[in-house]
């Protein structure tokens, strides 16, 4: 079976556990960021079609490597969150705006 993409850290360990037999590379920082935005596309795919709490925790392990590849790193990834929260909210209240005009005089 080919697969030719990004796959987690123990996956061809878990594959030699099976008996199988996993041909593997490793990235250059080029390519392993391309595949980082193409798995982030698959997981947020993969999502929609299953709408469940694993598939958003597979979109957040993409997310923290995505941050880590930046050079930004989990810890700030989430202060930029909070402060950006904090700035403009978050989406609990479900606002829906529907259009924007010019103040009245």
């Amino acid at each position: 079976m080919t697969y030719n993409k990004l796959v987690r850290d123990r996956i061809p360990e878990l594959i030699r556990q099976k008996g199988e037999n996993p041909v593997i590379r490793i990235l250059d920082d080029e390519d392993y960021t391309r595949c980082l935005d193409k798995k982030l596309d698959e997981e947020v795919a993969e999502f929609h079609q299953a709408h469940n709490a694993e598939e958003l925790a597979d979109i957040l392990e993409v997310v923290f490597a995505l941050a880590e590849d930046l050079g930004v790193g989990r810890q700030k990834l989430m202060q930029v969150y909070q402060k950006k929260h904090e700035e403009r909210g978050g989406f609990a209240d479900r606002v829906f705006l529907i259009s924007r005009s010019d103040k009245c005089l």
